[in-house]
């Protein structure tokens, strides 16, 4: 065997080993998926939930009332009704009887006279009365419902999990070097 024959072999024989290594790292990049699956560049939303707060702000609510009030009385003890009905009572009941059937009569009518002129004071400063309207007001509660965030349940990969978001997602989330990217810049 020459020399070129040898090379010639040498060169077939290290074409072989080549082609044998080449192969064998296709089979085991296809038999992995890493050269065949690319990398998910992004993550499907399954549910989305808000996450609320409830805020409540007080503030006051007036509204203006029509108030009846009785005059301040000035004769609290209706001493002029029973006076004016004493004495009218005693004319009257002067005109009834004889002898000493008058004096009882005119006693009696002074007495019956004194009561009613009282009552009627009393139920005319009953009637006596003026209005006003006042403001009245009441503290209420105005309650408003602000979103904090949003519960996200996601897939990626096959695999379910749960986030936090400010904003509310879309349909999907970027996905880079498999991780999430939740805080993209506004644009």
């Amino acid at each position: 065997m020459g020399m070129q024959e040898k090379n010639k072999m040498n060169r077939s024989m290290m074409a072989g080993i080549g082609i044998g290594i080449a192969s064998a790292l296709a089979l085991s990049a296809a038999a992995s998926g890493s050269l065949f699956t690319p990398q998910p560049t992004f993550a499907e939303v399954i549910a989305s939930k808000p996450i609320t707060e409830s805020i409540k702000t007080p503030r006051q609510e007036c509204r203006n009332v029509t108030v009846t009030h009785r005059k301040p009385v000035q004769d609290e003890h209706k001493i002029l009704g029973t006076v004016v009905g004493a004495a009218l009572g005693g004319v009257v009941g002067h005109q009834f009887g004889g002898g000493s059937g008058k004096k009882v009569a005119t006693a009696a009518g002074a007495v019956a006279g004194g009561y009613a002129g009282n009552q009627v004071q009393g139920n005319m400063q009953a009637g006596d009365t003026y209005t006003t309207t006042e403001q009245r007001c009441k503290t209420v509660q105005d309650t408003s419902v602000n979103t904090i965030g949003y519960d996200v349940t996601y897939r990626l990969a096959g695999q379910e999990g749960v986030i936090r978001m400010k904003q509310a997602p879309g349909a999907t989330i970027p996905v880079k070097d498999g991780k999430l990217v939740i805080d993209q810049p506004k644009v």
